[in-house]
């Protein structure tokens, strides 16, 4: 029985991205191994709801889903299983609500009052990701307020943030497990402010644009950061962070990408499939003679080695898939009805009668009552 992954997460074939993270969450708490020790069966329920998610919230992989199922997907290298490609933002926010605690995402650097490192994102065409290019992005960056000298404080003067004892870190207690998190009254730097900065409001920074020209390498993909060392926020001791740019791709009308591989789906007229004609087809590098066996089928499927991406790590490319999509006319006139009726009369199909041969399906319903 082929697995339906809107099934699996309780929603609707055209739910939005909120609506599948706010299921895969609920299923997720709900099928915890930690939540059902010893329950072979929540565990495989959580594997599902995982594997699920993973292709759901992923708009290449559910693209490729809805078109041509779970098989679709075998090619870009499947699942790896339990415990393999978390969302660790979800699951971090799914034990949050679990246990009542939480982390900090991003830590600061030493004594600084804001994180050096920072993320832009930034989102490029199709074509731009698959054969690489140059952008230039603008951004602010942080820098301590002159005023101040990057204190946040009137008069320069701090004192130890009575919540925290002056650590930055609160630890919390639930049941058997302990959590730290971070100090949500001082910021986690242990230290608050009494006469805030005129200008900067005791935020201890001023803001200033900046822009720079990044190369995008060739087979770039939406997820993937890249980062740019010396370019982030300045702090209060001289250092300086770095700036990780994370990539959106925009979809293609016609080409859906899956890891390195592509997929597109050509039409193709249904005397072109039965005299197994060669057509030529659209690729990202051009056009291809695609050589259709006589009789090609409706979603047959045909591979080009090495006509997809280049990753972006290993340089390996990946497939071109074709799917054949068969086209039949919606009318015919007299001369083309009577054409096809004398070639369906030279196959020995007689008009009316299904090609099945009746007697041996009623030989076999009659063994039903044996």
């Amino acid at each position: 029985m082929e697995i339906d992954y809107y099934e699996v997460l309780e929603i609707s074939r055209d739910a939005d991205g909120d609506t599948i993270k706010k299921a895969y969450r609920k299923l997720a708490l709900k099928y915890h191994p930690d939540r059902n020790a010893g329950d072979k069966g929540a565990e495989d329920k959580f594997k599902l709801v995982n594997e699920a998610y993973q292709v759901l919230s992923d708009e290449g992989k559910r693209q490729i889903y809805d078109r041509y199922g779970r098989d679709g997907l075998k090619n870009g290298g499947g699942f790896s299983g339990f415990g393999a490609e978390f969302d660790f933002d979800d699951i971090g926010d799914i034990f949050s609500s679990f246990f009542g605690g939480g982390s900090s995402s991003r830590r600061k650097r030493s004594n600084e009052k804001y994180p050096l490192d920072f993320e832009i994102s930034l989102t490029i065409e199709f074509n731009e990701a698959v054969f690489g290019c140059e952008k230039e992005v603008e951004y602010k960056i942080k820098k301590p307020c002159k005023t101040c000298n990057g204190t946040g404080s009137k008069d320069g003067k701090s004192t130890s943030c009575p919540h925290c004892g002056g650590k930055g870190r609160i630890a919390q207690t639930r049941g058997f497990m302990s959590f730290v998190q971070e100090c949500h009254h001082c910021g986690g730097t242990g230290q608050v402010i009494k006469d805030k900065c005129p200008d900067c409001k005791g935020r201890a920074y001023e803001e200033e644009k900046q822009s720079l020209k990044i190369t995008i390498p060739e087979g770039i993909d939406s997820g993937m950061r890249m980062r740019v060392g010396g370019k982030g926020n300045r702090g209060v001791s001289g250092g300086v962070g770095d700036l990780y740019v994370s990539i959106n791709v925009k979809q293609d009308e016609y080409f859906i990408r899956h890891n390195d591989d592509i997929y597109v789906e050509i039409p193709v007229f249904f005397t072109q499939a039965m005299l197994g004609e060669s057509i030529k087809i659209p690729t990202l590098r051009g056009t291809k003679e695609l050589e259709l066996p006589v009789g090609a089928k409706d979603k047959q499927q045909f591979i080009f080695e090495r006509e997809g991406v280049k990753n972006v790590n290993s340089e390996r490319i990946g497939n071109f898939v074709v799917q054949i999509s068969i086209q039949t006319p919606k009318k015919l006139t007299d001369e083309q009805s009577e054409m096809l009726k004398k070639l369906q009369e030279s196959f020995g199909i007689k008009s009316g009668e299904s090609t099945q041969n009746h007697e041996s399906v009623l030989d076999k319903i009659k063994g039903w009552f044996k």
